[in-house]
């Protein structure tokens, strides 16, 4: 083997005691802003406030969010409101002034906030429209009060509910994207599940369509994460939680 020259040796000792002699700064990283938002989901038996935040970092031009904190408003659900529906918007006060207190000051103005109502209220605008839109513009009022940005509330169709049930599910799974050993974000392999949800009265099954099957009218299609999905629920009537209890205590007393 050959050795190094002397000079070669001494200039790179000397390289090296200046690189730790003279002073460096650190080169400042502009930190991702962190965003929020607010969904209130307001179902048959009680109303739940999430807390949601995201950063500037997409996936195919989809955001890429978590949830980080959650309220229950201690009430039953809106539609029990129906004989007074200011009591209803009332009722949301709590978690609203806890979600200021979790989100900074600042980024209150710019904090989407959105409400969606589902089972109960859907029957109860089919049943009676007048005490559904007293209660609407009661949880409108009481949302527009706050400091956030409201963006509406909004009676979800059976269809759509199921099918922010299968985005919900399928996000979970890292079935549209995952993190890499690098932890990058990289398009997942994996194929998309399909949801059963149980409700009181029946049974919902929503999956995603074959490319080749034709849309159904009442299917939803969504542009998540660079691809299109075209999803659809299938409803099984008399098959809920409350019928199976019935059909189990029937066998039993028999």
């Amino acid at each position: 083997r050959e050795l190094l020259p002397p000079w070669l040796v001494i200039v790179a000792g000397l390289t090296g005691i200046v690189l730790l002699c003279v002073s460096t700064k650190d080169v400042p990283m502009t930190p991702l802003r962190t965003k929020y938002g607010i969904v209130l989901d307001a179902g048959p038996s009680r109303t739940i406030l999430f807390i949601y935040q995201w950063t500037t970092t997409k996936a195919n031009k989809t955001g890429v969010i978590r949830e980080c904190s959650s309220c229950p408003v201690q009430d039953p659900g809106v539609s029990s409101y129906s004989d007074s529906p200011q009591k209803a918007g009332k009722s949301l006060e709590p978690c609203l002034t806890w979600a200021q207190n979790k989100i900074p000051a600042e980024q209150h103005s710019q904090t989407p906030l959105y409400l969606g109502v589902t089972t109960s209220m859907r029957q109860l605008n089919l049943t009676h429209p007048i005490l559904s839109d007293s209660l609407l513009a009661a949880l409108t009022g009481t949302l527009k009060s706050s400091p956030f940005n409201f963006q509406g509330v909004q009676i979800l169709s059976s269809p759509e509910e199921e099918a922010f049930n299968w985005v919900a599910v399928n996000y979970v799974l890292e079935n549209f994207f995952k993190y890499d050993w690098r932890g990058q974000l990289v398009p997942s392999r994996n194929g998309m599940a399909g949801v059963l949800s149980m409700g009181g009265t029946s049974a919902q099954l929503t999956s995603e369509l074959e490319e080749e099957k034709p849309a159904p009218k009442e299917g939803v299609r969504l542009q998540l994460y660079g691809q299109t999905h075209r999803v659809h629920t299938h409803q099984c009537p008399c098959h809920g939680t409350k019928q199976l209890r019935s059909r189990l205590l029937s066998v039993l007393i028999q």
